[in-house]
């Protein structure tokens, strides 16, 4: 089976999921400064059992999306999520430069 640009977009795999009754959450990177490792528009969906698909970020930060996303999908409170480090602190943690991201996290019905 041959795999398309489709089957890897995280806004199909939403209407998927929804579509099969899942309860979903999508986060969307809305704002980046500095380094970010993913760019404005890219996004996360996560299932209400902690499935997930896409990237906003990587690391311990698309972690904490994660983590996130099951509280919005639980509350239907949507959220503003930032995430950043400084340029000294950074290198102390073994990345080449600081930056941050703002991540909008909501519930999709």
């Amino acid at each position: 089976m041959t795999t398309t640009a489709e089957d890897l977009d995280p806004l199909i795999i939403a209407e998927e999921w929804t579509s099969a009754g899942r309860d979903v959450a999508l986060a969307t990177v809305i704002d980046t400064w500095g380094s970010a490792p993913r760019p404005t528009g890219s996004h996360l969906v996560v299932d209400g059992q902690g499935n997930f698909h896409g990237s906003v970020s990587g690391g311990c930060v698309e972690g904490a999306v994660v983590a996130e996303a099951l509280e919005v999908i639980e509350s239907g409170n949507a959220r503003m999520l930032e995430f950043g480090v400084a340029d000294e602190t950074a290198w102390r943690v073994g990345l080449l430069c600081g930056g941050r991201i703002r991540v909008y996290v909501e519930r999709l019905v």
